[in-house]
């Protein structure tokens, strides 16, 4: 009896067909973003106590507050908390390169705060703020700037030039500009913490959601 068996062309035919599966799954793999399946908006707010929460639960926090915002308008983001309290500018500016990471698509960049309340010459936050935007500019990470501003009780020409700083750095790196992190806040003992200061949970809310539309803004550019 003769027994005709299939060329060694049709035995292939299978293991061919699964390297061919295999290989498109890859592709669309690979391909997945450009096809519309696009991964989360990633932001790291960069600041101070008043970023990181100072004495709050991290989910109290004005970053996960932010976040939260922005997905209950239907954005995919996610904002990482990179707040560190007590820091100045120069502080940031020391950890600017490890806080950020790759993948990093925009940073919310609010120091200031503790370089005015120590009463650090203007020069000094303007020069820092300046090296931080430099690098993230290099880096090809885009920039929400948030301002602070000095009590009047500081002098007019104090405040006058630290005040200036954000406005004028804005304008150099053409970033936007939120003018003052506390507005709406500030001065108001119910929706501070007990040391005057700092936001309570009611507070930080209140901040978050002057933010949003600028921070929306900022989002729509990146996507």
């Amino acid at each position: 009896m003769n027994v005709t068996y299939g060329s060694s062309d049709d035995l292939a035919m299978p293991f061919r067909a699964r390297l061919i599966v295999a290989a498109l799954s890859m592709i669309l793999v690979c391909l997945g973003p450009a096809l519309g399946e696009a991964r989360p908006v990633q932001l790291v707010a960069f600041g101070d106590s008043l970023t990181a929460g100072y004495l709050l639960p991290q989910d109290q926090a004005l970053p996960a507050v932010i976040e939260r915002l922005l997905k209950a308008k239907g954005l995919d983001v996610a904002v990482a908390n990179g707040g560190v309290s007590g820091d100045t500018t120069a502080d940031g500016l020391s950890r600017i390169d490890w806080t950020i990471p790759d993948g990093t698509d925009g940073v919310i960049l609010a120091l200031g705060a503790n370089d005015m309340l120590r009463g650090l010459d203007p020069a000094i936050p303007r020069a820092n703020l300046t090296a931080i935007m430099q690098r993230l500019k290099e880096r090809h990470i885009a920039i929400l700037l948030v301002g602070m501003r000095a009590p009047a009780n500081y002098g007019a020409t104090y405040v006058e030039a630290f005040d200036g700083i954000y406005p004028e750095l804005a304008t150099r790196f053409g970033a936007p500009l939120y003018p003052f992190l506390l507005e709406g806040v500030t001065g108001k003992p119910d929706l501070l913490l007990t040391d005057g200061l700092h936001p309570n949970p009611v507070g930080v809310n209140i901040i978050a959601q002057k933010m949003l539309p600028i921070i929306e803004a900022f989002v729509a550019k990146l996507r």
